[in-house]
């Protein structure tokens, strides 16, 4: 059906809804990006794994990157091609049916590489190896998302590593940002070559890892190509890949919600939604992450008090679990919220479907896709029997 994109007015149940338009424009981005730099630019399924959208994907990009046997199987059979896999620990019943699905493994410790590599390569011949290596730098200020943390679990530290890398070794991966700008690439490459690049002559590739969120509005596109030409022109012989997951699916979508009740208490209205925080938004709660909510000003901050703001049209917004923290606020409306009109909240494609959970029973939102036409196609809806066949 055709479908205001403004209000979804039409759309009466909870959705995520993906605008194709705008996944496109980011794709493009990304295309041109890999093209001018010269590097490989690959989907990361951590972020987002929308299968039904992978035609869409594979006329700009031709690989993704997984870090469990169910991401690389999605690679391999529904993307239709090898994955590039990491995984902090991969298992012993497991390791030959990644390998098969994947061109390049990255093994996260030297202990994990000496005892599962061969049996990668029997199952795969082709499969390119890597070891994850940890600058012990990064900038992401949320411990929760910091990979070089102290006590870190990832990645081998320069002093760990032999002067003379064990021969299976084709490259290196490391993964230090999260939602970064270029000018933090720039600044943690210069730690990456001061701590790993004697090694550089010995590999065939590098691997940036994800974080870069080349689509964002202010992000810095042109030093970005710069910085990895320039890194060419050191390393001529080294293939360089960039994996990130939320700068293909940053500012895409929506997840589109009803009002079901509103309740008061002791001066705090809260609009009770037909969506979860914790189900369905949970980076909200973990990052915490602040969304936008469309037509809404938002009135208070991640970790800000409970009294409040005396506007008018002030509410908490509630989820619909009985987890007691299942809510965020206080966002001002230009009018007294009513029973059952939509509240949209912005930018709710990547890190939301992947994580979504059934605690409590409570259903996923479906899934949707507007063409260019504005016309809305659901391409999942969920029932009671996702939920059983869970506990199957």
């Amino acid at each position: 059906m055709k479908i205001n994109i403004d209000t979804f007015e039409d759309l009466h149940r909870p959705a995520y809804v993906l605008e194709e338009w705008r996944l496109r424009r980011n794709l493009e981005l990304t295309a041109r990006v890999a093209r001018e730099a010269d590097v490989e630019i690959i989907l990361a399924f951590k972020a987002f794994a929308l299968w039904k959208t992978f035609p869409i994907f594979r006329s700009y990009i031709s690989a993704t990157t997984a870090s469990s046997l169910n991401e690389a199987r999605l690679g391999f059979e529904e993307f239709g091609a090898s994955t590039h896999t990491y995984s902090p620990a991969y298992t012993d019943d497991e390791i030959e049916a990644i390998a098969r699905c994947s061109s390049h493994l990255t093994f996260n410790s030297l202990t994990q590489l000496q005892r599962l590599s061969g049996r990668a390569k029997a199952a795969n011949p082709a499969v390119s190896i890597g070891i994850r290596v940890n600058p012990e730098y990064s900038e992401v200020e949320t411990a929760l998302y910091n990979p070089c943390a102290p006590g870190t679990r990832f990645g081998v530290m320069e002093d760990q590593l032999p002067a003379q890398l064990p021969s299976v070794i084709d490259g290196f991966h490391c993964h230090c940002h999260c939602e970064s700008g270029a000018d933090v690439f720039q600044r943690t490459l210069s730690h990456i070559e001061r701590h790993f690049s004697k090694w550089f002559p010995q590999l065939k590739w590098i691997n940036f890892g994800g974080g870069h969120l080349m689509t964002r509005a202010d992000y810095d596109v042109p030093l970005l190509i710069n910085i990895l030409r320039e890194f060419h022109k050191r390393y001529p012989h080294l293939k360089v890949i960039l994996e990130p997951g939320s700068a293909f699916a940053w500012q895409t979508g929506c997840l589109v919600s009803q009002v079901v009740d509103i309740v008061e208490n002791r001066g705090i209205r809260t609009a009770i939604l037909n969506v979860s925080f914790t189900c369905h938004m949970p980076d909200c709660l973990e990052m915490p992450y602040w969304p936008a909510v469309r037509g809404a000003k938002t009135l208070s901050e991640p970790g800000g008090g409970m009294t409040a703001p005396a506007q008018e049209h002030c509410y908490r917004l509630g989820g619909n679990s009985c987890l007691s923290g299942d809510y965020m606020g206080f966002w001002q409306f230009d009018h007294e919220l009513q029973i059952g009109e939509n509240i949209i909240f912005e930018d709710m494609i990547h890190y939301t479907t992947v994580k979504t959970n059934m605690f409590n029973g409570i259903a996923h939102p479906a899934l949707a896709l507007v063409t260019p036409e504005s016309e809305l196609k659901i391409l999942r809806e969920y029932s009671y029997e996702d939920y059983r066949d869970r506990m199957d």
